[in-house]
């Protein structure tokens, strides 16, 4: 049981995704908001789970609530369920705290797939998301210059070893692969993958897929 921030400012798709949510946590407590400001008045009065939260609203981007909930309560998982798969939209999103990003064209099926990944530790991302970005940070590792800028980067960040095997598991959560898709590619079990997945995030000190892509890049995996 969850309890679950709403930021949806249309009142027919707020209901559909007030459903939905429902039965992918069935139990759990909804609060609606229709607005920025409304949603983070719910941020500062009580403590949330989950937040499903849109982009665009009448008074402003989503992503300050985004934010909000990552400086105030980062037990919080933010999830971005909107219209908007560009750039502009996506990056900034990612950057404030959200820990996942899913589209509404996607069929109901799909989406309730993703929100239940959630509670086996995988953030939810639209395919065509983690294509997004992993088309994105492989041209960040191509451009002129760029093994230069992640050795200058790694000589004022901690040392981090990682194992072989973990390198080869967070090039897969980077590149948008599912925990049962990396087991059956590393010829290892979803558990297993789980396992790895949680003593990466631990040693990267980092909490999402789209941190743990911008520390993969760092790492130079993507040009291997």
């Amino acid at each position: 049981m969850k309890q679950i921030l709403l930021l949806e400012d249309l009142p027919e798709i707020r209901a559909w995704l007030r459903t939905l949510v429902l039965q992918v946590f069935p139990g759990s407590t909804v609060t609606e908001a229709a607005r920025v400001h409304d949603a983070l008045q719910q941020v500062g009065a009580q403590r949330f789970d989950l937040a499903m939260i849109d982009l665009g609203l009448p008074d402003g981007s989503g992503v300050k609530v985004v934010q909000a909930l990552r400086d105030n309560q980062p037990d919080a998982q933010s999830v971005v369920v909107t219209i908007h798969d560009d750039d502009d939209h996506l990056f900034p999103a990612l950057q404030a705290g959200a820990y996942g990003y899913l589209l509404k064209e996607q069929p109901r099926e799909q989406l309730m797939e993703h929100l239940q990944r959630i509670s086996q530790g995988e953030p939810p991302l639209s395919p065509s998301i983690a294509r997004r970005m992993i088309s994105y940070f492989s041209a960040q590792a191509n451009r002129p210059g760029a093994q230069q800028a992640v050795s200058t980067q790694d000589s004022l960040m901690p040392n981090v070893q990682l194992t072989e095997r973990e390198r080869e598991v967070l090039l897969r959560v980077a590149k948008g692969f599912t925990l049962p898709e990396i087991g059956v590619q590393l010829g290892l079990s979803r558990h297993t993958i789980a396992d790895y997945v949680k003593q990466i995030y631990r040693k990267l000190n980092v909490s999402s897929r789209a941190e743990a892509a911008l520390e993969a890049q760092r790492l130079g995996l993507f040009r291997r």
